[in-house]
């Protein structure tokens, strides 16, 4: 659009006008926290900076409306000099709104002057920056006086009219699959965007499913239900933190009322909850919290722009007849809500794109000097003006911020076929290769030749590990075979050789009924399971193709089978324990599983304890704070405290090792009490009826 032209500065800035009108003198005044704004400092401040930054420098003759302005309504701009406090701009209760109004008028006059008489390309980019900058205010305006008026016990509205458009139902959850590889994301430069938007770059992408809507009111009612304010497993532990010191129980602006349902504080006025409505301010530990007890996780914001860049600009953004998100249209096919309704959170920090350099002078302080302590969101809001946002757009936020327009759409990890995994491959050549220094992921030698090649290594007088590996199973064959374990899990099992020791072990005791090995090499592990089948006929074996890194609750596996099938998973899906060994009528696992990866013993945790105690599993010590990307083992069946347990628990899409202690039948409460919540909570993950988590 034209942008420099009168017509469309005076359109923009009406908008503003037309926000503030149905508030009063007070609405206007009132600052309900320090991240919040008065809505009359918002007329003054975007009004300010074309006085500042166009009029000031390119206006021969003009003369500022008051120069005590200069320092009420800058906002963050260091170079421009001294400001009023941020936290105390309610305390400003002169100028009022008749002489706010006033210095609006006097700024509009000069500029439409300035620009019926043309400018130059340099101050038609200022002004155009102006405009811009004033929509993200007409949206922050909208933001503040929600919350304005939400401390009010009386639950005004701000305007009656508020009501909805769509429909009360929605569909259930779809997902949209990309198959990852080499993409560009990024602004590049044909047309208006801010300057962290750019530049273009290249960013590769493991194939991943994007939700095809926003997560739903009644979908976080459910976390709430289950607890999900309660249960710090859920939550990165920042968040949990805050969660506890400002109590948090449910999303901003929820109510638990009488009769056991949740109302919601709208624009319109205190509502019973629609289950079917985009979940709207939620901070960014709630958004990762709602995930993680999904089985999902958030998008990076190179996923959500991979996707949003395919589809149309159509969403819900600011209708002063609305000012709600609105439920995703049951009938409509295809990916809903990416622009509109509510800002997106991504799991992506905001940090500058690769070449990235700040404007110099003032202007240079917009976006660059923020760029720490703050997440990003994608595809605007109900509260965005129409044709503010593109694909491109990354508004941010501290991940505490609630009072924004922000919910959250779901991510996950994707299966990868054949033809999708060597595409992946050849991207991930072509992007690491050129990197300083070069590098390749170990992962993507593992085929059939090179886990032979890998076998070999094995086998070399400098290669330890394997031998060390080897005389830590013979020498605790015995421990091992007096757990009782009925099934063992191996995950990067390789060629399992060495495993036989367990195996043998736990044979011999007349215990194990099946192997279940785990490996990103279909054709290692298809032989192996046909040579241990071979081997023990008894045994059930049931192999397992996935990479164990990218290892993720909550999806199950696409088959299972007999003694010696090969189960395949994929390089990003998860396996479904309940798959592979039994539950019980009630649903309860008959027994919890032993799962193994010596490797990770041998090369990361022996002879380290914890500084507090000795954290032991059957004869080996484990470094307790070391994170490992393996699942080392998880719970060892028996009823008795007098039998070894070993408990591991997952934490931020990683597992470590948070408790390996032997413990025996004089244990203290305490001690019982965290053994029985450790095998519950054990219990719980492998059922699907929660994560594996401490």
């Amino acid at each position: 659009m034209a942008v420099a032209s009168p017509s469309t500065y005076c359109q923009v800035r009406s908008l503003t006008e037309a926000l503030a009108a149905p508030l009063s003198a007070e609405d206007q005044t009132a600052q309900s926290m320090a991240d919040v704004s008065p809505t009359k400092w918002h007329r003054a401040h975007t009004t300010w900076f074309f006085e500042e930054f166009v009029l000031g420098p390119h206006a021969p003759g003009y003369q500022p409306f008051h120069d005590g302005y200069r320092y009420l309504f800058n906002s963050y701009y260091e170079a421009v000099g001294e400001r009023h406090p941020r936290a105390e701009r309610g305390v400003v209760t002169r100028p009022g709104i008749a002489e706010i109004a006033e210095y609006r008028r006097h700024v509009d006059e000069a500029m439409t002057d300035l620009l019926d008489g043309g400018v130059a390309a340099p101050v038609a980019a200022l002004v155009e920056l102006g405009l811009h900058h004033e929509q993200q205010h007409q949206e922050l305006a909208v933001m503040d006086i929600k919350h304005v008026l939400s401390r009010n016990r009386l639950d005004p509205a701000y305007r009656n009219a508020v009501g909805d458009i769509g429909p009360s139902t929605t569909r259930p959850l779809g997902w949209v699959e990309h198959a990852g590889g080499l993409v560009e994301i990024g602004h590049d430069g044909d047309g208006f965007a801010f300057d962290n938007e750019g530049p273009r770059h290249q960013v590769h992408l493991a194939p991943f499913a994007l939700a095809d809507r926003a997560l739903t009111d009644g979908e976080v009612a459910a976390f709430v239900a289950d607890g999900g304010y309660r249960r710090p497993e859920l939550w990165l532990s920042d968040g949990w933190a805050r969660v506890q010191a400002e109590r948090w129980e449910a999303p901003l602006y929820w109510q638990a009322e009488d009769d056991g349902s949740w109302s919601q504080f709208t624009l319109a006025g205190r509502h019973p909850l629609d289950p079917a409505a985009p979940a709207c301010h939620l901070s960014y530990y709630e958004a990762d919290a709602i995930a993680r007890w999904a089985g999902a996780r958030l998008p990076t914001e190179a996923e959500w722009e991979a996707v949003a860049g395919t589809r149309p600009m159509d969403g819900r953004f600011l209708d002063l007849d609305v000012l709600a998100p609105q439920p995703a249209n049951p009938t409509v096919a295809g990916p809903q809500q990416l622009f509109g309704d509510v800002w997106e959170w991504t799991s992506s920090a905001y940090l500058p794109y690769p070449g990235f350099r700040t404007a110099p002078g003032a202007v240079g302080e917009y976006n660059g000097k923020f760029m720490v302590n703050q997440h990003v969101l994608r595809g605007g809001c109900c509260a965005t003006p129409p044709g503010h946002v593109r694909t491109t757009y990354r508004n941010f936020f501290p991940p505490h911020a609630r009072w924004a327009f922000s919910g959250a759409r779901l991510a996950r990890d994707l299966h990868l076929d054949a033809a999708a995994w060597q595409r992946s491959l050849v991207d991930a050549a072509r992007t690491t290769l050129a990197a300083r220094p070069p590098h390749v992921a170990p992962v993507w030698f593992y085929d059939e030749r090179g886990s032979d090649l890998f076998d070999q290594i094995t086998r070399l007088p400098e290669y330890y590990p394997t031998r060390t590996e080897r005389a830590l199973l013979a020498d605790h064959a015995d421990d091992l075979a007096a757990l009782d374990v009925h099934t063992v899990v191996e995950l990067g099992s390789g060629t399992s050789d060495k495993t036989t020791i367990i195996l043998e072990a736990l044979l011999g005791a007349g215990s194990l009924e099946r192997y279940v090995p785990f490996d990103v090499s279909e054709e290692t592990l298809r032989a192996a399971a046909a040579d241990l089948d071979g081997r023990y006929p008894d045994l059930e074996v049931h192999g397992i193709v996935g990479d164990f890194h990218r290892l993720r609750r909550g999806e199950r596996s696409e088959a299972t089978g007999g003694s010696g099938d090969c189960h395949r998973v994929g390089a990003h899906r998860a396996v479904d324990m309940a798959d592979v060994w039994p539950v019980d009528a009630g649903g309860a696992v008959a027994e919890i599983p032993l799962i193994l990866d010596v490797g990770a013993c041998a090369e990361y945790g022996l002879h380290a304890d914890h500084p507090q105690r000795a954290h032991r599993s059957v004869g080996l010590h484990f470094q307790a704070e070391r994170r490992f990307d393996e699942v080392l083992a998880v719970g060892v069946a028996g009823s008795g405290l007098e039998h070894r347990r070993i408990v591991a628990y997952a934490q931020c899409h990683r597992v470590e090792i948070l408790h390996a202690e032997r413990f025996h039948g004089d244990a203290d409460d305490a001690t019982r009490g965290q053994v029985a919540a450790a095998d519950a909570q054990c219990q719980r993950w492998l059922t699907g009826r929660g994560p594996l988590c401490h």
